[in-house]
């Protein structure tokens, strides 16, 4: 990032602007348990998820004139929210693997309560320093590297565009930590709900813009029960 004091805009710098999507709900998400990516057992989205998931198609609908692009998260309930929304806009789909999910390794498909009882130490130590690993998994400072490179990559393919991405919790997270320079600690604040919609833009000179977090059509309650 530049060394230049920071600002929310960046007068005559040309802006690539991704606008993230989470995936919709799918039966990990309904029952609050660890759901990573390639990993694990890879699990579709609902009937609810899919209907989450056109619900913020169709609100993004009037970009579809500027959107040729909607880039996805190689893992199943992310091709299948980018299908919907690619579907809507009329756009083509490309995979970024470095948007995909952290791989929890052994905490799989188990909830926060389960992992607290079976891996007390593990979980104790994961929440505590971003470096630590779920047993077999990804620690948030190995996913950071891996998500910033499909940044790299994405800003560099797109520049100047604005691109519709779908993705999951963790990586919209760290590019949004990224985009306004906090410590990587920063995750562990926000919420996203599932099927929202976070806007960053990103300038050749360095900068970037938060323009959006955790958006919902207004027909969505992001307070509603389960929405978490």
């Amino acid at each position: 990032m530049s060394d230049k004091p920071a600002r929310g805009w960046s007068a005559g710098a040309t802006a690539t602007t991704l606008v993230l999507v989470r995936h919709g709900v799918t039966k990990h998400t309904a029952a609050k348990a660890f759901s990573g990516g390639l990993g694990g057992d890879n699990p579709p989205l609902t009937q609810e998820g899919r209907e989450q998931a056109l619900l913020t198609a169709e609100w993004l609908r009037p970009l579809a004139s500027s959107v040729s692009t909607v880039v996805t998260s190689p893992v199943l309930r992310t091709v299948e929210t980018a299908e919907l929304v690619a579907g809507v806009l009329g756009a083509r789909i490309d995979e970024e693997p470095g948007f995909a999910e952290i791989d929890f390794g052994a905490w799989e498909g188990l909830t926060f309560g389960e992992v607290a009882e079976q891996f007390p130490e593990e979980m104790q130590a994961w929440m505590g320093a971003t470096e630590v690993a779920p047993p077999g998994g990804e620690s948030f400072d190995s996913a950071q590297a891996r998500v910033l490179e499909g940044l790299s990559r994405v800003l560099e393919s797109h520049a100047g565009e604005t691109v519709v991405v779908t993705s999951h919790v963790s990586p919209i997270k760290l590019i949004v930590a990224h985009a306004l320079g906090t410590p990587i600690q920063g995750v562990f604040n926000m919420e996203l709900s599932p099927a929202s919609v976070t806007v960053v833009s990103f300038f050749a000179d360095n900068r970037a813009s938060l323009r959006l977090f955790n958006g919902l059509p207004v027909s969505r309650d992001p307070f509603a029960a389960g929405t978490f």
